[in-house]
């Protein structure tokens, strides 16, 4: 296994089982250099949004690589504020712009119920899919998917889809499986992709999974990491820090027992939760 190995989704299309993600690092020069750097690690597949406000770093990035655009696989995602028909479209077109692409390998809606369209959120959700089925009609997307979606978002949304969602991307950790997400998406052939997989730094405060890091001589991250990848999620680990990028991708040299899983299984809460996707405030 490596970072280019893939899941393949239920479109047929390939995804890096590993992904960089860009959530909270800064636009400029922080989020160019940290794409570079991921790029130069080895890793093929880098996560971006609309509301990280980084976008035209990251293509910066991508750009400065080097690595034909085929060989990276591109995700973003549709903000709050733009769900509907016409703004999704209008939103897909500002995303292209800001990376300097001419495709995206993934779009998601980012929140299922956002305060903007709380009291239609149905139908919100069925005009933006719509707008993202056009877009992938037209070429400008390859996969379409979801992010922060529970059962009762997604049960709506195949109501009126005419393309299924390949990805749900949810806060996805050894404090919370979401096992009841995680259990939905793989009932109907969605990948699981996980962000915040080491809990936003939060991970590292639980002193059993040092133990276990010492134990395989790898770092709390990376057994993190490879637990995520031995459960069938897709991570999304981030970082600024070229050391960190570096360390982040050796996962493939080892392999944890049934009996760490199970431990690491155990630590519910310990690093925080899932948001809940029908009460957040924006």
């Amino acid at each position: 296994m490596s970072l280019t190995d893939t899941y393949t989704l239920n479109n047929g299309v390939k995804i890096p089982i590993v992904g960089f993600g860009t959530w909270q690092t800064p636009d400029g020069n922080v989020a160019s250099s940290s794409v570079l750097a991921a790029l130069q690690a080895g890793y093929r597949h880098i996560d971006t949004a609309t509301a990280y406000g980084n976008e035209e770093s990251v293509g910066q990035g991508i750009r400065k690589s080097g690595i034909p655009r085929e060989e990276i696989f591109i995700t973003t995602k549709l903000w709050n504020k733009d769900h509907g028909y016409q703004s999704a479209k209008q939103a897909i077109d500002y995303s292209l712009m800001q990376l300097g692409l001419d495709y995206l390998d993934l779009y998601l809606i980012h929140w299922p119920n956002p305060i903007a369209t709380r009291d239609h959120w149905q139908e919100a959700n069925a005009e933006s899919w719509r707008a993202m089925e056009e877009a992938v009609q037209a070429g400008k997307i390859r996969a379409i998917g979801v992010s922060n979606f529970r059962a009762q978002h997604l049960d709506e949304l195949f109501k009126t889809a005419t393309i299924k969602p390949t990805v749900n991307q949810i806060f996805l950790n050894p404090s919370d499986l979401q096992p009841e997400v995680t259990a939905y998406n793989q009932a109907h052939d969605i990948l699981s992709e996980a962000y915040s997989p080491l809990g936003t730094g939060k991970i590292f405060k639980i002193a059993e999974l040092q133990d276990i890091a010492t134990k395989y001589q790898k770092t709390v991250a990376q057994v993190v990491l490879r637990w995520s990848l031995q459960h069938g999620f897709l991570p999304l680990p981030k970082s600024v820090h070229q050391e960190r990028i570096n360390e982040n991708a050796q996962l493939f040299d080892f392999e944890l027992t049934a009996e760490d899983m199970q431990t690491i299984d155990g630590f519910h809460g310990q690093a925080g939760l899932a948001t809940d996707p029908d009460t957040i405030t924006w």
